[in-house]
């Protein structure tokens, strides 16, 4: 009952995406339903009329949400120069021409806008994360719709409504604090202690698997992994998650600590995670889930993976309604409800054919994400990878291997360094491993769908994939049901009870 109930509340906020409302009607409108619920006489009625409440009061706070997301200082001053001081928000990416970064904008001349944008600053010097930055920069409009991507719309779903063009001549005033701040050493931390002595593709897929950035990949082997099916991988999501948490628990296991501090240092270590990767949509969802986790095992109550799928959406939507447009957080999504719902389907299918359990298991999980995230990626990228399930049969199982050395490099870095190099000497052979199978399966012909024909005859096989195997599982059970009012022959032939007969 709770998830339809969370999930009418997320339908409400995603509807402020399509159309807005003002925030004092739909409060009204949700109270008196609300009230009409509670005077309902009829359980189901109650139910219904208290999802179409909570989908309502969504209706209204994403739509203020979203309102005061599209509010900007900085936009009627495009066109502008001004002496500027930013944070850097993110690792800079390096593009043809210059080095693009989210970046909040502190001041802007005499202005306090405390406003992010895209800063773009000229290939060299590259400021680390969490920089604060003094500059002389020029605002200018998001570049429109062109080759199939629009720059303006998406910084908009992100909150940026302006790109500041800064010098050569910017140089470093500080860094931000608080709680960012300790996200950014964090970053450092593990971004320099997770590789020691590990350099070029190696290191930068290593980087992707912890962190989930690929600036340290070439094209080529960027769009190899995309390709392949594989660039899920370069992504922090759930996965990394549950190693982190695992982790965290064997550690405290062989340290004899006791399961509540356990626990409790497990969302230490998933928060801390969470902080170094950034507050991407996957990386929100899995660390709610496994906080949830936790706390449901230290309050003694049931656990539900549900439940932590439905408050992540609820968390993200109400913090900004735009994240229903984000392809992070349709793909992250769309993949965690396959593992719920098509998984366990194909699994039983796989039931009976020669796969060993590990390989049973990763052909399930990897075919009920691709089917489930295909048309996301065509909508939103508009290419399907046709060898997902082979290649993550391949070469996903490293990932967890990965991520794990990687984090005790990290942990001895500091107090044992030529330990920690042999480590991740090993581990970059690992990710040698892992950037070979995208590059083969990757550059296999006919390896992605472009053509929109092709996708269309794909997905129309699917659908009726889909229902034959539906049909057929439908016939075999009701051919396994005998006749109505009739006991099977054994049933039968076998004699009743005696009467005060023992039944237990």
């Amino acid at each position: 009952m709770p998830h339809a109930l969370g999930c009418a509340l997320c339908l409400g906020l995603a509807a402020a995406t399509v159309a807005r409302v003002a925030v004092v009607p739909a409060t009204l409108a949700a109270a008196a339903l609300l009230a009409l619920a509670a005077a309902a006489s009829h359980p189901n009625a109650a139910i219904a009329v208290a999802a179409l409440a909570l989908a309502v009061a969504g209706w209204g706070w994403g739509s203020a949400r979203l309102t005061a997301i599209d509010r900007s200082v900085l936009a009627p001053r495009i066109g502008s120069t001004e002496r500027a001081v930013v944070e850097v928000e993110e690792p800079p990416r390096s593009g043809s021409f210059e080095l693009r970064m989210r970046a909040l904008v502190l001041r802007w001349g005499e202005l306090r806008p405390n406003e992010p944008v895209l800063l773009e600053l000229p290939l060299g010097r590259t400021p680390p994360q969490g920089a604060r930055l003094s500059l002389l920069g020029r605002l200018r409009e998001p570049r429109g719709p062109s080759h199939g991507f629009d720059e303006r719309a998406w910084l908009r779903h992100h909150g940026v409504h302006a790109v500041l063009r800064g010098g050569a001549d910017w140089r470093v005033v500080g860094r931000r604090g608080g709680l960012s701040g300790v996200a950014d050493r964090l970053h450092a931390w593990l971004g320099r202690g997770s590789a020691p002595g590990v350099g070029g593709v190696r290191r930068g897929v290593i980087e992707g698997v912890v962190l989930g950035e690929d600036q340290g990949l070439p094209d080529g082997l960027r769009n190899d992994f995309r390709a392949s099916g594989l660039y899920h991988l370069l992504a922090v999501s759930g996965g990394n998650v549950l190693v982190v948490a695992a982790g965290t628990l064997w550690l405290a296991f062989l340290l004899g600590v006791p399961r509540l501090a356990a626990q409790t240092a497990v969302l230490a270590t998933i928060g801390g995670y969470v902080l170094a990767v950034g507050a991407q949509p996957s990386v929100i969802r899995a660390g709610i889930a496994a906080a949830l986790g936790s706390l449901a095992w230290l309050s003694g109550r049931q656990r539900d993976a549900r439940y932590g799928l439905v408050v992540a959406g609820v968390a993200l939507l109400a913090w900004s309604p735009y994240n229903a447009l984000d392809p992070g957080f349709q793909l992250s999504f769309a993949a965690v409800l396959a593992i719920f719902v098509l998984a366990p389907r194909i699994r039983r299918r796989l039931e009976g054919y020669p796969f060993p359990p590990r390989a049973r298991t990763g052909v399930t999980v990897s075919a009920a994400c691709g089917l489930a995230t295909a048309p996301v990626s065509w909508f939103q990228f508009h290419q399907i990878p046709l060898l997902t399930v082979p290649a993550n049969a391949v070469g996903g199982f490293v990932v967890a291997p990965m991520l794990a050395l990687a984090l005790v490099c990290a942990l001895l870095a500091p107090v044992a360094a030529p330990l920690a190099g042999a480590l991740a000497w090993a581990n970059g052979w690992l990710a040698a491993y892992l950037a070979a199978c995208a590059h083969v399966f990757g550059t296999i012909p006919g390896a992605q769908v472009r053509a929109g024909r092709v996708a269309a005859a794909l997905a129309l096989g699917a659908l009726g994939t889909a229902a034959y195997a539906w049909l057929r599982g439908r016939d075999r059970a009701q051919a396994r049901l005998p006749p109505l009012g009739q006991r099977p022959a054994e049933d039968r032939a076998r004699p009743a009870p005696a009467a005060g007969a023992d039944r237990g």
